[in-house]
């Protein structure tokens, strides 16, 4: 009887996670994988599920490490402050990998028909990260850090979109000091009070 082989499953999770960041979820195949890996698609089978359950944990992995760097800039005295710390963090992790942009604005954006549950669960996420940052718009409008008139929701949106579209142009070659410029105009239209 042959042996398994042994493998990280921690190791395995991260190749899974820089191919389906670079290459999006449809464009990652299993093969890739297992190429990237070492580790038999069986092997993978066993300890991640499918491909699409493997995505998931990939992604899971991915938002750990991002939530943790977005927790702490939304932690920052003053939501202005805050605001700029999430953005211009996050334009740094946009860039500074060999393959820019957001793995779930790059595992998003070609999903076909067939991997709906895929672009469902990411528009999830993203909605959940909008979320994070309306509560911290919230919790300043009421400590007074914001207008009476100011919409955190609509606020939030709008900033999300700002880094939605910073990750597309990442993407797209983008430079940090190009991304920071975008931050530099969103910023000028923080709500006066």
């Amino acid at each position: 009887m042959g042996r398994h082989r042994q493998y990280d499953p921690d190791e395995v999770l991260d190749a899974a996670l820089d191919l389906f960041w670079r290459q999006g979820f449809e464009g990652t195949s299993i093969a890739d994988i297992t190429a990237a890996t070492g580790v038999a698609a069986p092997g993978l089978y066993a300890a991640f599920g499918n491909k699409e359950a493997l995505f998931f944990k990939a992604l899971d992995r991915y938002q750990e490490r991002w939530l943790a760097s977005v927790a702490c800039a939304l932690a920052k005295p003053g939501a202005r402050t805050a605001v700029e710390e999430f953005l211009r963090r996050n334009a740094k992790v946009l860039v500074e990998r060999e393959h820019p942009g957001c793995m779930g604005i790059n595992g998003a954006i070609a999903c076909s028909a067939g991997a709906e549950s895929v672009r469902l669960e990411l528009v999830r996420r993203r909605e959940g990260n909008e979320a994070l940052l309306c509560q911290r718009l919230k919790r300043a409008k009421a400590e007074g850090d914001l207008p009476p008139d100011t919409t955190p929701e609509d606020l939030a949106r709008y900033l999300q979109t700002v880094n939605q579209g910073m990750a597309v142009h990442a993407k797209g070659g983008a430079t940090l000091k190009e991304l920071n410029r975008v931050i530099d105009l969103a910023l000028r239209f923080w709500p006066a009070g």
